[in-house]
């Protein structure tokens, strides 16, 4: 492998792994080339893409690159799209939108300690897919976001309003007095044992 193809390759990895577009400059920094050999083989990479007819392409914006897809397999893209939209959400999805539906508007942390688990993740899933959203911040130090459920989490679980959600008398104050109790148990037993 010549040293001009090896470059190549490891700007091809660079642009895949970003996403977003990334500056010549920040990608010679990179590479610890000078910017007009970066971009002769980003070029020369992008031609490449081209007359292969790759499913994917690099696009110039400005001073910087961005792999995308190829517009020619746009309808094979949108079908995958659909498929992940409509597959199952998983049980600590489920469990983090209840908690979210039956509280809010919650802040992720809210939901972190009723769950017991961090739950960024789930948050962004259930985000992306239009079933919660941000329902502004506290006033608090951090000004953490707080989230609420959509119109669009009714449509899904066919509700009409959030009083239709069924009767539960589950209530996170219990599960976090029950925390407490725990772990003042604990405790006692801990120092019963030093003493």
């Amino acid at each position: 492998m010549t040293k001009e193809q090896k470059l190549e390759n490891i700007c091809e990895a660079i642009l895949f792994a970003n996403g977003e577009p990334l500056e010549i400059i920040k990608l010679a920094q990179a590479v610890e080339e000078d910017a007009y050999t970066v971009e002769k083989a980003v070029e020369n990479l992008r031609t490449r893409l081209e007359n292969e007819e790759r499913g994917i392409r690099i696009v110039r914006l400005e001073n910087s690159y961005q792999m995308c897809s190829s517009e020619k397999y746009a309808e094979y893209i949108k079908k995958t799209m659909a498929i992940n939209r409509s597959t199952a959400l998983s049980q600590a999805a489920l469990e983090t939108l209840a908690v979210i539906a039956y509280n809010q508007p919650i802040t992720k942390s809210f939901a972190d300690k009723i769950r017991g688990v961090d739950c960024g993740g789930v948050i962004t899933t259930l985000v992306e897919r239009g079933l919660i959203e941000e329902a502004g911040r506290l006033d608090a130090p951090g000004r953490p976001i707080t989230y609420r459920t959509t119109d669009n989490f009714l449509r899904c679980f066919s509700l009409e309003s959030l009083e239709q959600l069924p009767n539960t008398d589950y209530s996170p104050d219990d599960e976090i007095e029950e925390y407490d109790g725990e772990r003042q148990m604990r405790l006692s037993i801990l120092e019963d044992e030093k003493a």
